[in-house]
C-alpha cells in the first residue's frame, strides 16, 4: 500500500508566513512555518501547488514548528 503525502498551507497576512502541514495518509506528520516573506513572495505564495510546497522544502526560508507527532513515517 502506497503511502500519500498531502501538504497544506494557511497564510497568516498580518505576519507575512505560511503555517505548513504534512499529513502522510491523512496523519500530521510535521508542521513548518516560513520565516516573514517580502510581501511580493507572499502573495505569490498564495498561489502555490502541492508541487511548489515540496520544492519549497529545498529552501532555508521555513523552521520546523514541530514533528513530535508520535507516527512512524520518517521523511
Amino acid at each position: 500500500m502506497q503511502e500519500v503525502l498531502t501538504i497544506t498551507a494557511t497564510p497568516n497576512y498580518s505576519k507575512r508566513t505560511f503555517t505548513i502541514r504534512k499529513f502522510y495518509d491523512g496523519k500530521l506528520f510535521a508542521k513548518y512555518r516560513t520565516i516573514k516573506l517580502p510581501m511580493d513572495e507572499f502573495e505569490s505564495c498564495e498561489y502555490n501547488t502541492h508541487g511548489d510546497w515540496k520544492a519549497f522544502f529545498t529552501s532555508d526560508d521555513y523552521y520546523v514548528v514541530s514533528n513530535n507527532f508520535n507516527h512512524s513515517v520518517c521523511r
